[in-house]
């Protein structure tokens, strides 16, 4: 079996040559396809850090297990694995931490959670505005697909790994309709899976219990950004962070990995700790249907950290006995093939495992009603006076077939009836409603409303069609609306 393998940058190329090592000695019969990725190509004229003929290894592979790599400082480099994860449909981010208790120093040594995060939408989707002199905006964009999706793999890998409970976590108290959205589908999936717990905890708190409570945690799902926030929280507080390998998931295609970064600091001291990738590596084992290879490898790592031979990242005078090199390591990982640890927990894992696949429903064409229309104005007249753009406006569009329903700004519902303590930018938020709900809208009547206030002096910078989507409300209320 081929797999693609880039030896990356800093350590990368020391702890990629120890990881395959220990691949080749535990007899896994994997053939590697070498692609060069990461600073030499960034500085090569290739922004991406990827060369265009190394996609089509990755697409006829379809497995990449990936050193870290350095991205050079200075603006213009794209970030290589937001590049991968993108382009090759990488819709699951899986981050395991545990604690390695009585070899490893922890704070907490019951700790053993994995963080699924969704990969490709969110604000992670990376399309950001200046829309006025004072305001930058950015999208958080989220798919019902996407959110099946991860949602459903988070309880598929519960099931399969012997997962006792699920937990979710949005900020759906405030963004009701994104958040919102990923919270239903949560609890509406959950429903398929009886034999698991489920709960769900806002963001904030559940990332101040991460750092406090780490042991009543599971699997957590959760939107990009907070993903990204709480999974390095968790590492973080495992003490484990050099230890800890992730996996990137999609469709048709998955890349492994360390979730450190490229070390150029210690590179070429054979002084780097392995045991990241080779983590990673296991997690592509489990990925390739070789549960028995995974557990062979993942058993002799556990007995090598317990036995005492660490590299100096982790090594203490109390809990380690020897202080070994990574190449060294990696040789002490495969002299213990075939053994099991006795004080930490053994991996067992089901000979029967088959890769996850998840498959999304069909889609559903729902029915749009145009209701209205938000229009974004950048206005800075008379003193920034709401009242006076929104009288103005209402005057404006008085013949028209819509009214003001009200004026937001930075989502502060500033007309009617808004505080005089209320902070106002440059940029307005003006809410059209159509006057007779019985109208039937279209988009040419949208059109028509903008060529009003266009022609009225205002510049209008975005806007936002207002609909029900089979009959619900499908966008948010001002605040104080």
């Amino acid at each position: 079996m081929n797999i693609t393998v880039a030896y990356g940058d800093g350590i990368g190329p020391e702890i990629m040559t120890a990881t395959l090592k220990i691949l080749d000695a535990a007899g896994c019969n994997l053939k590697y396809d070498v692609i060069e990725i990461g600073e030499k190509i960034y500085l090569s004229g290739i922004k991406s850090g990827i060369a265009p003929e190394s996609w089509d290894i990755l697409r006829k592979n379809k497995v990449f297990l990936k050193a870290p790599i350095t991205t050079p400082q200075g603006g213009g480099y794209k970030s290589l694995n937001v590049t991968i994860r993108k382009s090759m449909g990488l819709f699951a981010s899986v981050r395991p931490s545990m604690a390695y208790t009585n070899v490893i120093h922890s704070h907490f040594p019951n700790m053993d959670l994995v963080v699924i995060r969704e990969n490709e939408e969110d604000l992670y989707a990376g399309i950001e505005h200046q829309q006025t002199g004072e305001v930058i905006q950015c999208l958080k964009l989220i798919s019902k697909p996407g959110t099946e999706k991860i949602i459903r793999y988070a309880f598929e890998y519960a099931r399969a790994y012997g997962r006792r409970k699920v937990t979710c976590m949005t900020k759906d108290n405030i963004m009701k309709l994104t958040d919102g959205y990923f919270h239903k589908t949560f609890n509406e999936i959950a429903k398929e899976y009886p034999e698991i717990e489920t709960n769900h905890m806002i963001i904030d708190i559940g990332t101040a219990r991460i750092a406090d409570y780490p042991e009543n945690f599971d699997v957590i799902v959760t939107l990009n950004l907070y993903g990204d926030i709480i999974s390095d929280v968790a590492a973080e507080v495992a003490g484990s962070v050099g230890l800890a390998g992730s996996a990137n998931i999609g469709d048709s295609f998955a890349m492994f990995e360390a979730i450190h970064g490229s070390a150029p600091d210690i590179a070429g001291q054979d002084k780097a700790n392995p045991s990241g990738l080779i983590n990673g590596a296991v997690m592509m084992l489990m990925h390739l249907g070789m549960p028995d290879k995974a557990e062979l490898i993942e058993n002799a790592l556990l007995k090598t950290l317990e036995d005492g031979y660490h590299t100096a990242d982790i090594y203490k005078e109390r809990t380690s006995r020897v202080r070994v090199g990574t190449q060294e390591f990696a040789e002490e990982v495969i002299k213990r093939l075939g053994k099991k640890p006795e004080i930490l927990k053994a991996v067992s894992y089901n000979p029967n495992y088959k890769p996850i696949r998840i498959k999304t429903k069909e889609y559903h064409k729902p029915k749009k009603d145009l209701q209205g229309i938000d229009i974004f104005l950048d206005w800075t007249g008379d003193s920034r006076n709401p009242n006076s753009l929104g009288n103005n406006l209402s005057l404006i569009v008085e013949n028209t077939k819509f009214y003001l329903k009200m004026i937001t700004n930075r989502g502060v519902k500033v007309y009617p009836d808004g505080f005089p303590e209320t902070f106002c930018t440059d940029h307005w938020r003006c809410r059209f409603k159509k006057k007779d709900e019985k109208l039937n809208l279209t988009n040419n009547d949208l059109l028509e409303l903008q060529k009003i206030i266009i022609s009225a002096g205002f510049e209008i910078i975005k806007t936002e069609n207002l609909y029900f989507i089979d009959g619900e409300a499908a966008f948010s209320l001002g605040q104080g609306e």
